[in-house]
């Protein structure tokens, strides 16, 4: 417990740090995402107990093994992996937020599949850098996308999320998530929403998020330590 806890005190310490340097207000509070795919109940137990409560996994299977079997029910489950399209029903059942709503088909999927529970949040996958293996809505495409995805009940659009080219250089890192910011204000303005979650930034880059308006960090390693396989 105690290596447990001095990574989770150190990764908020980080946190606060940033948040406090960025000078932002704090209605927008940053959320520590602890990113669980790979470790086991018992580990997020220990974070559990430390207050941590919002958790993401990645893997279907694996989630729904650990929701199923896992004591607590005030903990929020957050999907953040890839999604495939006969995974939705079950994304769609067990999660409260979904990350990597990446495509139309996969937005309209789970909107249908949450018919009579409390909205699904969610955030639509930016592909900020452009990278070809990665998957996610290009600007131009979301803001096309944008005008059905708003129409489709039983979904929350809370914000968008990416994950940039890695990068070294605090500019560059603060630069491309700057871009992800001004995107989500611009589709507030052009379609009247009130979006206000930027899901940017992990242990390597929180610093630049937050500086430019992260909402939810994504940690994993620096969080639980070495993943199990």
């Amino acid at each position: 417990m105690s290596n447990t806890r001095n990574r989770f005190d150190h990764i908020n310490q980080r946190i606060k740090q940033a948040f406090n340097a960025s000078g932002r207000s704090l209605t927008l509070p940053v959320t520590l995402l602890a990113v669980s795919k790979r470790h086991s109940l018992k580990k997020i137990q220990a974070l559990y107990e430390l207050k941590q409560r919002d958790f993401g996994e990645s893997y279907l299977q694996e989630a729904l093994e650990k929701i199923k079997k896992c004591p607590y029910s005030d903990i929020i489950w957050h999907f953040i992996g890839p999604i495939q399209s006969n995974k939705t029903k079950d994304i769609a059942h067990h999660f409260q937020w979904v990350h990597s709503v990446d495509r139309l088909k996969i937005a309209r999927r789970l909107s249908a599949q949450r018919s009579g529970m409390p909205p699904l949040n969610i955030c639509l996958q930016i592909n900020i850098s452009l990278e070809a293996q990665k998957s996610g809505f290009s600007s131009d495409e979301i803001n096309t996308a944008m005008a059905e995805i708003i129409q489709l009940p039983n979904l929350n659009i809370r914000g968008l999320m990416a994950i940039p080219k890695p990068s070294d250089d605090f500019t560059q890192q603060k630069a491309d998530f700057r871009q992800l910011h001004q995107l989500m204000q611009h589709l507030n303005e052009q379609y009247q929403l009130k979006m206000d979650s930027l899901s940017m930034g992990m242990s390597n880059d929180l610093e630049a998020a937050i500086s430019e308006g992260a909402t939810i960090i994504r940690v994993g390693t620096a969080l639980f330590g070495s993943r199990e396989y």
